[in-house]
């Protein structure tokens, strides 16, 4: 971590060289430490720790591109350089506008100098808390305990300066016995709120009732799904149709469904970048602060996101903080995503429920159809029959073939207390319920 001042030193460097109409230098710190485990044993403890600044010059409306981790003076001045060059060389956006002004922003609370300062033995702590469990019940436990200090600067020639240091710790592991695996995960801000010996628990308990599953036919199921895998799907729907650049080439499932019904009365989605109950973030990759935005209200389409770029495209609109770095072709996307929750309880879910599928997570989850919000992908590490309310047997994993939409719309309940689920991209998180589904589509079974 180097600290505001010098970021802001870099910064400084890189505008104060520039002869660009317009220049944006973005500098981002990682401190990531690692500890893997396999086979009941830890077998990788790594350490990392970079720097980079990313320089965006824009002469006219031609936009070039440069990026390095070398932060000697001379070396920033000629990255300035090569980004001009870069822009010089390009043909011009006719769409381009400007890059944003200063806006201000309220900090968030993102960093625990707990995380910060946690030590290998620390972590190696938490991972023999589920080990230990795993030897006892004859289980072979795998997986990861990390911490993350990250630090981001915005900076443009148009008087924006925007800093943000936040912290992230994040244990997960899949235990395995001869015919049936378990999973669980944490994650939060502060390591100390982390709990590696129940994410060790449940994932043994789900191993164990794994242990020699069944087969069942594909069909379609009331299914009651935690918390990964319902953000599993919120995390897909945001990538595939929550930004206003999906809406403006025609490819999203809001495209002229706004202020109509899309999903059930139960569901309500905003992305909020300032909730302390997700990875807080106040403001962009261009420096603008995140608004909360209402996607979804009530199951009724509402709004998508903007960066300064998409919301250049349509008259009247202005960005909502939802820039990804550049280059992106993604368009804005929302990455603070929250799920309203409901009333109910794991028990009550199961105790309703005559005959349906438990589905503990997803894995190799793909996009179909984004028009029609249709993911593919596989169950795993926790897969049950649900009879009469009751878990009655494990089940060999299914595919699924199913629109998200689809799914929403026939939500029956929604668990009372949400989770934050760490999406495997980066930082990013969805907090979520469990979700109890009818009609869920299955589309083929495996052979274990």
């Amino acid at each position: 971590m180097l600290g505001e001042e010098r970021l802001q030193e870099i910064a400084e460097t890189v505008l104060g060289s520039a002869k660009a109409d317009q220049t944006e230098v973005i500098v981002t710190t990682q401190d990531e430490y690692l500890t893997r485990f396999a086979s009941n044993a830890i077998h990788q403890n790594v350490a990392e720790t970079n720097a980079n600044v990313q320089v965006r010059s824009v002469i006219g409306k031609r936009i070039g591109l440069t990026s390095a981790n070398d932060l000697d003076q001379a070396a920033l001045v000629d990255l300035v350089s090569k980004a001009e060059t870069a822009a010089r060389l390009q043909q011009e956006n006719p769409e381009f506008r400007s890059l944003p002004g200063p806006q201000a922003f309220d900090p968030v609370d993102a960093y625990a100098e707990s995380t910060a300062a946690c030590a290998p033995e620390q972590r190696a702590e938490g991972v023999g808390s589920i080990v230990r469990q795993a030897k006892a019940n004859g289980l072979i436990a795998s997986g990861s305990f990390s911490t993350n200090t990250a630090e981001l600067l915005v900076a443009n020639s148009l008087g924006t300066r925007a800093y943000h240091v936040g912290t992230t710790a994040n244990v997960m592991s899949v235990v395995m016995g001869e015919t049936g695996t378990g999973y669980a995960s944490d994650t939060a801000k502060d390591v100390v709120d982390l709990n590696a010996e129940e994410v060790g628990r449940i994932a043994v308990d789900k191993a164990l009732r794994s242990a020699n599953p069944e087969p069942i036919e594909p069909g379609e199921y009331t299914v009651i799904l935690e918390e990964p895998a319902v953000a599993n799907m919120l995390f897909f729907l945001g990538y595939m149709g929550l930004g206003a650049l999906s809406v403006q080439e025609g490819r999203s499932f809001m495209n002229g469904r706004f202020g109509e019904k899309v999903a059930g009365d139960a569901i309500t989605i905003w992305d909020d970048g300032r909730d302390p109950r997700g990875l807080p973030l106040p403001f962009d990759f261009e420096g603008v602060p995140r608004q909360k935005i209402s996607v979804i209200e009530k199951g009724i389409a509402r709004n998508v996101v903007y960066d300064s770029h998409t919301a250049g495209r349509e008259t009247g609109k202005a960005s909502t903080g939802h820039a990804l770095p550049p280059p992106n072709t993604f368009g804005p996307v929302p990455i603070h995503l929250f799920m309203e929750s409901g009333s109910s309880t794991a028990e009550e879910m199961i105790a309703s429920t005559d005959r349906g599928i438990w589905v503990t997570r997803f894995h190799y989850t793909n996009p179909l159809h984004p028009v029609k919000t249709i993911l593919t992908g596989m169950t795993r590490d926790g897969t049950f029959l649900i009879e009469n309310g009751k878990v009655t047997r494990p089940l060999r994993n299914l595919r699924f073939t199913q629109s998200i939409l689809d799914a929403f719309t026939n939500v029956e309940a929604l668990g009372r207390e949400a989770k934050m689920v760490r999406s495997g991209f980066g930082n990013v998180v969805t907090v979520v319920p469990a979700a109890k589904i009818k009609g869920f589509r299955f589309t083929g079974a495996t052979e274990f």
